[in-house]
């Protein structure tokens, strides 16, 4: 498994863009296509559900040496030994936490990444020890409607500013990928423009190829 700083490529296993897909096998193809990281993302799917499709994936991603990340469900992440659970502002400081050590007591292996929105959410991220940052949501996505796009000046200021291992993400795909390099990004999480391609890993290939700066096969 990568170090999170050498990491590029996170995607997502997303049931809002699984209709009638199986979650383990959509793992599987972006284990296949150079995933670094994937998160399981399920806000409509109760808590059993999400720790029973989180049980399932935990094999394929740790046999592929890709870090595994539940979304909002820190006891989730715990139980089913998933390296990373990932948290809105909300679910972190509105909850009252002031640093990701008081979320790691009963694993101190489990690694916190928080969304970040603006420079001064950022800036509070580090500060409190989070061991990613998400940078976002770069433009408008169907992921988060309501979310206000941050644009890549946000991205320039992360570019600029932020030392430990931070993601772009929101609206990327391939016509928009190279802009949010050019702006200084070297990681990206794509959602929807890789779950809704026709196959998954050729689609993740071609993210891969670009971040790692050669040509697709």
């Amino acid at each position: 498994m990568k170090p999170l700083n050498d990491c590029r490529l996170y995607t997502f296993v997303d049931t809002a863009y699984l209709p009638g897909r199986n979650p383990v096998a959509v793992v599987r193809q972006l284990c296949d296509g150079g995933s670094d990281i994937i998160q399981l993302r399920a806000k409509q799917e109760s808590a059993d559900d999400i720790r029973r499709m989180a049980e399932l994936i935990v094999p394929v991603t740790q046999a592929a040496g890709v870090w595994f990340v539940i979304n909002d469900h820190l006891d989730i992440a715990r139980a089913v030994g998933a390296e990373i659970c990932h948290l809105g502002q909300e679910d972190f400081f509105d909850a009252g936490n002031k640093h990701v050590g008081e979320l790691k007591v009963q694993s101190s292996k489990l690694q916190i990444g928080l969304s970040t929105h603006a420079p001064e959410q950022c800036a509070r991220a580090v500060a409190a020890g989070a061991d990613y940052v998400a940078i976002g949501p770069v433009y408008s996505t169907g992921t988060k409607p309501t979310a206000k796009p941050v644009t890549l000046d946000y991205v320039r200021w992360a570019a600029a500013n932020v030392s430990i291992p931070w993601f772009a993400i929101g609206g990327i795909n391939l016509q928009t990928l190279d802009d949010v390099l050019e702006a200084g990004a070297r990681r990206v999480c794509v959602v929807s423009a890789i779950l809704n391609a026709p196959d998954i890993a050729a689609e993740c290939r071609k993210y891969r190829a670009r971040l790692d700066g050669t040509a697709a096969e």
